[in-house]
């Protein structure tokens, strides 16, 4: 991934919004200019900076600009755990380990691959060939229920629910410490880390609204087993939003702490519980996930 620095230097000496000058500056649509600054890829003067901000004469503007590079999703003979399907969706439970669909070092071998060999290409489109059929997605090290959409009417109406928050996801999660409360909410958007593009945390800088609800489900002399509850769906919301509050999720390599890993290499978090109305008929569907056995060890080991 290429560094670029410029100095921004207009003809006409005038200031400008940042997407703008990124798009004039790097020779790229102003689309993908506000792609780079929401992905926190360039900075201003060294500073992460939103993409209206003023950008003056002088100031040095630096953006890290990936080499776009065709991604082709293809079928692949991977079993996939199917909880329900229909002629409009599926309700997955990912195993822990597996990326949802291909990215850059990550090509194959997601859950994308598996679904379309499954469904036979069939998959909602909305979303693109990259991420056909994806309507939300859980971290790789995350395991637990995912709904896919077959057919774009479907996507449309599972988006929308997840929009105005009536789609229902619970997770189950083992987390560093005690709390004052039995149960909370945290209330804080969710960002690019200013200065480490690859983790989010909580911002008021190029940010979305996150709202998590948590309940304390049992103690241990060091640990808490949690049930959160996702009012928004933002990129590693829950481990931002525990670790924002002082109890980071257990064994988290990005936002946990050391004293906490529990002798585990991912996260010890869980999608167990999806609630949504069908978008074809209309009836509410509710399926909870099995607790998957690296997560039961994890309770063993913390003292639960």
């Amino acid at each position: 991934m290429p560094g670029k620095r410029v100095l921004f230097e207009p003809a006409d000496g005038m200031p400008a919004r940042l997407d703008t000058a990124v798009a004039s500056a790097f020779g790229i649509s102003r689309s993908r200019a506000q792609e780079l600054i929401s992905s926190g890829a360039v900075t201003v003067n060294g500073t992460l900076r939103e993409k209206k901000f003023t950008v003056n004469c002088g100031d040095v503007i630096s953006a890290e600009i990936p080499e776009e590079r065709e991604l082709e999703a293809v079928p692949q003979d991977i079993p996939v755990d199917i909880v329900y399907e229909d002629e409009h969706l599926l309700v997955v439970d990912k195993p822990r380990g597996m990326v949802v669909h291909p990215a850059a070092g990550n090509p194959d071998g997601t859950l994308v691959n598996a679904l379309l060999y499954h469904c036979k290409g069939r998959l909602s489109s909305i979303n693109g060939v990259i991420r056909p059929g994806i309507v939300h997605r859980i971290d790789k090290d995350t395991s637990g229920l995912l709904i896919v959409a077959k057919t774009d009417e479907a996507h449309r109406s599972l988006a929308e629910q997840i929009a105005v928050h009536s789609f229902m996801r619970k997770y189950e999660a083992i987390v560093g410490g005690h709390f004052k409360e039995p149960s909370g909410t945290v209330d804080a958007p969710i960002g690019r880390h200013k200065t480490d593009r690859k983790k989010m945390a909580v911002t008021e800088i190029n940010s979305k609204p996150a709202v998590t609800h948590w309940t304390v489900l049992a103690e241990s002399r060091d640990f808490s087993h949690v049930e959160c509850v996702l009012e928004t769906g933002r990129t590693h919301q829950i481990r931002v939003h525990m670790a924002y509050i002082g109890h980071p999720v257990a064994g988290d390599p990005v936002y946990g702490q050391e004293r906490y890993r529990l002798g585990m290499d991912g996260q010890c978090l869980f999608a167990k519980y999806i609630s949504f109305r069908h978008p074809v008929s209309g009836e509410t569907l509710c399926f909870e996930a099995k607790r998957p056995d690296y997560f039961t060890q994890a309770l063993k080991r913390a003292g639960f």
